[in-house]
C-alpha cells in the first residue's frame, strides 16, 4: 500500500511531468518543486527539477520530442 505523502508525491509528479512534456518548464518545475517539499529524497523529482532548470536557462528547439541529451559525464 502506498503511503498518503508518497501519492502525492507521485500526482505531483505526473502534473510536473505533463507541462514538461508541453516544453512549459518553469510551470513543470512548480510541481517537482512540491513534490520535493514532500519527499527531499524523491530522484525523479530531483532529476525533473534539474532539467527544468537547465531547460529555462537554455531552451530546447521547438521541434525538441522531450529526450534529454547529455552534453557531459
Amino acid at each position: 500500500m502506498i503511503s498518503e505523502d508518497k501519492r502525492k508525491v507521485l500526482d505531483l509528479f505526473a502534473q510536473g511531468r505533463k507541462l514538461y512534456k508541453l516544453m512549459q518548464f518553469q510551470e513543470a518545475k512548480k510541481y517537482f518543486g512540491e513534490a520535493l517539499k514532500i519527499d527531499s529524497k524523491d530522484g525523479p523529482s530531483i532529476v525533473y527539477w534539474q532539467r527544468c532548470d537547465h531547460y529555462t536557462q537554455n531552451p530546447p528547439p521547438e521541434d525538441w520530442d522531450g529526450v534529454f541529451v547529455f552534453k557531459t559525464k
